[in-house]
């Protein structure tokens, strides 16, 4: 890095400004990149009309100084010439500062800092609890970690302590264990609030809820959390015990609520306990509940309907079987290219089911079954040929082989008759395909059922608002790769709560991120010089990483009576920066705080 000056002509004088700059290789040979501008370097002639720089002391003391190189002679008797010792400027204190500037300004934006300030910062401390709230959060969206890592990596290397208004050291993995038992007491009341700003900030509606459930493991043995148990584990590591997460999101993803559940709770076992969690949170009230055919029982529908409310689930596929004349009939009703639909009224009920087709998910499953049903002759022929050469002559051994190749391929098994029959020859493994087995497979590959007890709506209508589950599927995707709720390390049961109550407010500040990205700007746009459009808003994650290369650093001016002046910058924006913080409604600030202890006369800008 060095200093860089630029000449420019204004009423007739000749100004010198200067900038610090790296230089960096790039695939067009070596080019200089500027990190910031310090503004102008006054030569004696021009002093007059020159503008001081602005810098504050370590009280916050407002000083005006001209800085001089040191080769220019400056004014004489003037005290606020600085002659700054231009080979000797370095750079030091380099922060991230884009992504949690980000985080910071949403956690704000949802008034989180108030809320937070009202609840837990009764108690005299030297961090005030909200703030170390505010470090969780922002952790779990920008770089998600343990709270050691934390401490030792992530919080060091931010500038969250000039943004937050931290000391220096003051932010240490106990502090942040004493912060989640805070925290976790106000989980009923933090979801109020968040339902409340989304109402507000966005025009969220939650008369549609959808409701899914998901898994994370924890490393160890987890002797002090009950709640930890062996189950079905959707992350794949039936090793590990696990905690059950059921979430509650409105039809865009924004969340209304979540719980905790023991780790072997079965899914359709949950439903009531959140029907009675959702009104004594929010009362009674005629919602409309979205889920997938893992949750549905008749016993949980009853309830919806004995509390006055609808349901629109997915079914088991085997009662696709007696609508199978629906399935061969040609009345569908095409909602999207490759989508069908066809909705069949129930005579005497008050439910409607609708078939679904479609034409992608059809060839999926079709591959899937010829592969699995390849796999599984290969099988019988390789067991026929040991059979056959006298290498297996043990029945009960056949059996136990022929029992363990139908277990593996167990998606394909009811399509064949297999049968291990006695001949003059010996014993003969045998097998066929089920012709009826194989037409009704081929029937409802691609098909799939809906039920709902809504009347007024089009069955185009229907089909639209179940495909809204994947709102709820896509926030588990960002609890789980973006926000890292998994593996859990915490081995006593209120920590595990409170470090997914963490996880869930990393995903109220990134549901409100990608919303903030989607909608228009509220001032006018940029001129086209000035910024770069996208033509597609940017994810999150994407925004984030955008944001991720400004930086915050301290440019030191050492001066020839042995001070050192301090001006804390931040890195120029990138034209595609400046139309991110444009899009999001965000400006950077213009000084920022600072805990560091520096010389008398030094500043930080």
């Amino acid at each position: 890095m060095f200093l860089r000056a630029h000449a420019r002509d204004k009423d007739g004088k000749a100004h010198s400004y200067w900038s610090l700059v790296e230089t960096l290789r790039t695939a067009r040979g070596p080019r200089q990149r500027t990190l910031c501008y310090l503004g102008e370097l006054n030569s004696s002639a021009q002093a007059r009309w020159l503008k001081t720089i602005e810098v504050f002391n370590e009280q916050g003391e407002v000083q005006q100084l001209k800085l001089f190189p040191s080769q220019i002679e400056p004014p004489a008797d003037d005290p606020q010439v600085a002659r700054v010792l231009v080979d000797q400027v370095r750079l030091e204190r380099t922060r991230q500062f884009g992504a949690c500037f980000l985080g910071w300004e949403l956690w704000k934006r949802l008034e989180l800092d108030r809320f937070f300030e009202s609840l837990v910062d009764d108690d005299p401390a030297d961090v005030p609890w909200s703030r170390v709230a505010a470090v969780l959060a922002i952790n779990r969206l920008c770089a998600p970690g343990s709270e050691l890592a934390i401490e030792e990596r992530w919080y060091p290397s931010t500038a969250l302590e000039d943004l937050l208004g931290i000391e220096e050291g003051k932010i240490n993995d106990t502090r942040l264990y004493r912060c989640l038992d805070r925290i976790l007491p106000h989980k009923t009341r933090l979801e109020q609030h968040l339902k409340q700003r989304y109402g507000e900030l966005f025009g969220a509606e939650f008369d549609v809820l959808l409701y899914d459930l998901t898994s994370t493991y924890v490393e160890g043995a987890a002797e002090q959390n009950p709640m930890m148990r062996r189950g079905y584990s959707r992350d794949h590591r039936p090793d590990c015990e696990q905690l059950v997460i059921a979430l509650i999101v409105n039809r865009e993803g924004f969340p209304f609520s979540y719980e905790t559940f023991d780790g072997n709770r079965a899914d359709v076992t949950t439903m009531e306990s959140i029907l009675r969690m959702v009104e004594r949170k929010y009362g009674k009230a005629r919602r409309i509940w979205v889920m997938d055919r893992g949750i549905v029982s008749e016993e949980n529908l009853e309830a919806i309907r004995k509390r006055g409310g609808y349901y629109l689930v997915g079914t088991p596929r085997r009662q696709m079987k007696q609508f199978e004349t629906e399935l061969l009939q040609d009345n569908w009703i095409q909602v999207r290219p490759q989508v069908e639909v066809e909705q069949i009224a129930i005579p005497q009920g008050h439910e409607t089911y609708i078939l679904c087709r479609t034409a992608g998910r059809k060839e999926k499953e079709k591959a899937i079954r010829n592969r699995f049903s390849s796999r599984l002759e290969e099988a019988l022929q390789s067991l026929q040929k040991t059979i056959a050469a006298g290498r297996l002559k043990d029945r009960n051994k056949m059996e136990r082989r022929l029992g363990k190749i139908q277990a593996r391929h167990s998606q394909v098994n009811d399509l064949f008759t297999i049968t291990l029959r006695d001949t003059p020859q010996g014993v003969r493994l045998e097998w066929e395909i089920k012709k009826e087995q194989k037409a009704w497979r081929e029937l409802r590959e691609g098909a799939y059922m809906l039920r709902t007890n809504l009347q007024a709506h089009s069955t185009q209508q229907l089909w639209s608002e179940y495909m809204q589950l994947t709102e709820a599927e896509a926030s588990f995707r960002a609890l789980k790769s973006e926000l890292h709720i998994r593996p859990l390390f915490h081995q006593k049961e209120s920590r595990v709560k409170a470090h997914v109550l963490v996880a869930f407010l990393g995903y109220a500040l990134w549901v409100t991120l990608k919303h903030s990205l989607k909608r228009p700007p509220a001032i006018l746009p940029l001129p086209s010089a000035h910024g770069v459009n996208h033509p597609q808003p940017l994810s999150p994650q994407k925004a984030l990483a955008l944001l991720s290369t400004l930086q915050s650093a301290d440019i030191v001016l050492p001066t020839t009576d042995q001070r050192e002046i301090r001006l804390r910058r931040v890195t120029e924006l990138s034209p595609a920066q400046k139309t991110l913080l444009h899009q999001l409604g965000l400006s950077l600030p213009d000084r920022l705080n600072s805990q560091l202890k520096c010389s008398a006369d030094s500043a930080i800008a």
